[in-house]
Parts: structure tokens; sequence; C-alpha cells
């Protein structure tokens, strides 16, 4: 099945495309249906797509991207692309409520009618919008597509619309639209890759330029990833002598335990005030939330929504409220045994390697003392990767009609689970039985191991995958130029292969685990401050290449902060506080 493709010249990344009526669009974002999806659906979507806001269409310039290049491999002939004329992205950025600098320095929602005013419009407003935020609007104008008089979805009569309920979405739960993401610029992919880590340098992030392409959400996370590091070379700066200097001496750790304490208060503290300003600079501090739709995967019976008084699906909160303490809240449990399960066979193996080391003291038993923690560590990291699956499994099955209440739930899962999996043994150590050597053993190996394991899955393992996809791409187009640079159609088919980014919730996660390393118990290990540093120059690098290169890229998303993310880290520190005051107080007279 294919629509009419006539209009669409010889593309390449940077080159409009031009549409049979004159219009001519640079293309911003990508649409895969089904192939097997049925003609009439197309059609359908494809007319909505186009249509004008009063016919109850996006108003948006969409065309099909042909099959040439394929070679002998035949890929889905049902892939679009989608832009925009300059004149509906500004309408669009009213829409959506873009918070742009106004003339006075001010920030204040943009509106097409004062546009003049606003101190970056020159012109015709050209360079006014970045590119992440014309990703945006379209994007936010394909999900307010809603269902009008349809009953069912063109072709699909099983498949049920309802009024006012938003038709993308409704195709992607049904699986008849596979996916939607935005498109990369080469041009201005390979300038922010230049500024930001092909150049190994001493230098902050450019990260009004990973904003501008990525959006605020990535860039705040980037922002407060540099801002972590830097607020740990106190600490590391302070750790390095103690650790050479005060190594044995146990009473000492005193002073760095009450060091510790406070800064984990005062950094977290001062975050607040570096994302506030990030934020209003951006424009996002003041912006008002959007309305949240359902998500896709939200499903019901069919029935009247008490605010609206429209027909849509719902689902009984008691249920909900059922499957979460009688299916969830008991599995979470049981997985926490399990882990301290898994917490005492380690000890196990440790009073088992401590024996026959006393008994032959060999180089060999010497080395045979880290092994449990080392095989620990990998156990660790392979049951928060299993759980988290499972996890997003249980909060899925929980039907959660908002995506907000969905990662409310998940995170919170995920956070009990990993705080309990990593750092129970060191509480164990800490205050069951007290030794202080093993501690401190169990700490660095815990800590080196798991930062190994995050750099090789989260970066190494995907770059490699994803370069060996490259090669069988160039190898298999044989209209490759001299810079390697592939054809529009190529390269969009290329980027739909690459895998989805999903999101900054594993990032955040892993910074989680990290600042509690240091917060709660680098006092008797001071070079842990030391190892998160190294770790935290590298992974800006490593998820930098990731994003430019592993990972479609994800749409712009709006923040003013890093979310519960921040209530999770000062629940962190409150731990700390309490955690070092109890060793102050265990530590020798």
């Amino acid at each position: 099945m294919h629509l009419n493709v006539s209009g669409i010249v010889e593309m390449k990344r940077g080159v409009p495309v031009s549409e049979g009526d004159g219009h001519t669009f640079a293309p911003l974002v990508a649409i895969e249906l089904s192939e097997d999806i049925k003609e009439e659906a197309v059609t359908w979507l494809m007319n909505r797509i186009k249509d004008r806001p009063q016919q109850g269409g996006a108003d948006l310039l969409v065309e099909q991207l042909p099959l040439e290049g394929q070679g002998d491999q035949k890929g889905n002939p049902n892939m679009f692309i989608v832009g925009a004329t300059w004149l509906r992205l500004l309408y669009g950025a009213e829409d959506v409520g873009l918070v742009k600098e106004f003339g006075d320095g001010s920030m204040r929602g943009f509106t097409y009618a004062n546009k003049d005013s606003f101190r970056d419009f020159h012109g015709d407003g050209d360079g006014f919008l970045s590119v992440a935020e014309c990703q945006y609007i379209i994007k936010h104008e394909l999900d307010t597509l809603r269902a009008k008089d349809e009953t069912h979805i063109p072709g699909y009569t099983q498949m049920k619309l309802y009024p006012g309920k938003s038709i993308i979405r409704r195709m992607q739960s049904k699986g008849i639209l596979l996916q939607i993401f935005p498109l990369h610029d080469k041009e201005e992919l390979k300038k922010l890759s230049l500024s930001w880590y092909r150049k190994v340098k001493l230098s902050y992030q450019p990260l009004h330029d990973i904003r501008r392409y990525f959006g605020e959400n990535l860039a705040l996370y980037f922002a407060f990833l540099e801002y972590f590091t830097f607020a740990l070379a106190p600490m590391a700066f302070i750790g390095i002598p103690y650790y050479l200097f005060d190594w044995e001496d146990y009473d000492k750790y005193v002073v760095f335990a009450v060091f510790n304490l406070v800064w984990c208060t005062v950094i977290l503290e001062a975050w607040k005030r570096c994302s506030a300003s990030l934020a209003y600079g951006w424009g996002t501090l003041s912006r008002k939330k959007a309305f949240e739709e359902p998500r896709p995967g939200f499903h019901g019976t069919l029935g009247l929504n008490p605010v609206t008084g429209r027909e849509e699906p719902v689902y009984p909160n008691a249920r909900r409220q059922l499957r979460i303490y009688l299916v969830s809240v008991p599995f979470v449990l049981l997985c926490l045994y399990l882990s301290l399960y898994v917490m005492m066979v380690y000890f196990r193996l440790e009073v088992w390697a401590l024996q026959l080391h006393d008994d032959e003291p060999t180089a060999w038993t010497s080395l045979l003392l880290f092994v449990p923690s080392i095989i620990y560590a990998v156990v660790i990291e392979a049951m928060n990767r299993l759980y988290r699956y499972v996890a997003e499994f249980l909060t899925e099955w929980e039907n959660h009609r908002l995506e907000s209440s969905y990662q409310n739930h998940l995170v919170l899962k995920v956070l009990v689970f990993n705080f309990l999996n990593c750092f129970a043994s060191l509480f164990y150590i800490a205050f069951v039985m007290q030794d202080m050597v093993l501690l401190r053993q169990s700490l660095a190996t815990l800590l080196i191991t798991s930062q190994i394991l995050n750099q090789i899955m989260e970066a190494f393992l995907p770059y490699w995958l994803q370069k060996r996809r490259n090669k069988k791409v160039h190898k298999r187009n044989q209209r490759v130029v001299v810079d390697r640079e592939l054809p529009l159609a190529e390269q969009v088919r290329l980027e739909a292969d690459m895998s989805t980014y999903l999101g900054t919730f594993d990032d955040y996660l892993e910074l989680f685990l990290l600042f509690g390393y240091v917060s709660l118990f680098s006092c008797v290990y001071p070079l842990a401050a030391v190892l998160v540093v190294l770790n935290n120059v590298t992974e800006v690098y490593s998820d930098a290449l990731k994003m430019c290169q592993v990972f479609k890229r994800p749409f712009s998303e709006p923040a003013a902060n890093i979310g519960v993310w921040q209530l999770a880290f000062e629940t962190m520190s409150v731990i700390a506080v309490v955690t070092n005051c109890a060793l102050i107080g265990m530590s020798p007279k």
C-alpha cells in the first residue's frame, strides 16, 4: 500500500521536502505504522493530520517515504515524515504555552499577536524556535487529534473510538501505530557533538545547546550530573589525604562524618536554587502544566467521565487499589525477602573466605577475600535489572490512568528495592557486625564493580551494537557519498531501528545510588567521593555519546526541576544524617 510519492524530490538531511501543492518543509518527525495496516486507516489518519483545525485536523504537512535504496531487503513502506509551515509552528508555540523572553527582560507566554515584542524575534522569526521546540509542537498537535463522530478506526470495526479522545494514543495502544519519533538534524548534531563530548576538555557542558537540541528535561539531567560532580569535589579533595594518613585510625572518621552530614544537606538545597535559575532562563519555571491525557496503555469498560460527561474507558479505583495492596505490595515484600536472603548467603561466603585465609594465609587466599564481595556486587546489579522489568510489568498491570501516577508508583517500587538491595549489607556490617574493615572493603567493592558494570551495560554495549547496525546499513546502501551521509529515506529508517531512549529514570537512579554510597558510609572509605567523581566524568561523555549516536532522538519535555527525584535525594540525605550520627556515636573513645 502506498500513497502518492511523486511530489517527493531526491532528499538528503537538511534539504526541504517538496509537496505537490507547492509547500516545502523540513522533515521534523517520523511516523511508523504497522506493515499490515489497512489502506483506509492510513488514508483517514493522513487526512486528519493534514486537515485544518476547523475540520478537526492538525494542519501539518506529511509525506510518505519511498522504498528506494533498500536493495534486496524490504523495509516497512508505511513510514511518513511530518513537518509544518513556519506560521503553523508559531501558532503552535502559542497553543502549547511556550514562555519566551520579552523585550523588557521578563519571561512571558508567547503570543503570535505580540511576536515582534519578544527579544529574540527578528524578521520572520527565523531561529526564534529551536528544532526541539518545533518537534514538541508537532508532537502536541498529533497527540491532540481528537475523535469526532467516528465510532471506530476505519477498517477496524473492533477498535472503538471515543469522542474527544486522542486517536494517536488509541492507535498506539492497539499496535497499528508503531512509533513516533523526532528526527536528528545532522548539522546541529555535529556541532553539539564537537562542543560536548568529541573533545576531551575540562569545561562546563554546553547546557543551553543541549536544551535547544534535546529539551529542558534532558538538559536538567545533565545540569544535575555536572552539579553533583562539582559538589563532590570538596569531599574528594578532603578524602584523599584522609585516606592516605588516617587509613586505620577509625576515631578520626568522626570529623569526616560531621562534614559528610552537613555536605549532603547543603548541596541539595543549593541545587534547588541552581535548577530554578536554569528553569527561569529557559521559560519553564512559570509555565503552566498541560492537561494530562490518559496513558496509551490505559484500558477499562465504557462509561461516563464524571468531569466531562463524555463516554470513555473507566476503571474502578477500588479494583486498582486491590491490585496494588493484594498483589503488588506482597510481591515487592517477597522480593525484599529474597534480597535479604541473598545478603545472608554473601555473609556466609565472607566467613568461609576469611576462615580459609586464616588457616593457610597465601597470596591466593588474600585475593579470595575479595571474591565474595565481587560476586555479591554482580548479583546485586543482576537483581536490580531483573526487578526493574518486573516492577514495570506490575505497574502496567495496575492500570494507572495517568502517566504521572504510573511513574510515581514505578519509582517507589524501584527505589525501595534498590535501596535495600544495595545498602542492606552495608547497614548490617556497620551496625550489627560493627566491622569497619569489612565495611570499607564491601563499600569499595560494591562501588567499583557497579560502576564498571553500568559503563559496560549502559554505554559500551549499546554503542557497539549501534555501530554494527550502522555498518550494515552503509554496506547495504549503494548511494553513499564520500562523507558517508545517507539519503533522507535511509537515514530515517536507520533512526527508526535505533534503540528508544526510555527517559532519565535509569540515569537518575544510578546517581541516586552513587549519592547513597557517598553520603552514607564514605567516612570509613574516603575515596568513595573520588571514585564517584571519576565515574561522573566518564558518565558525562558516555551519556552524551548515547544520546547523539545510540538512541533515537527523544521528544523535548518541558521541565522546571528534576521532579520526584528531588524528594528521593532529600530522603536519602535524611537517612545519611541519621547514619553518620550513629557512626559518630559508635566511634572509639
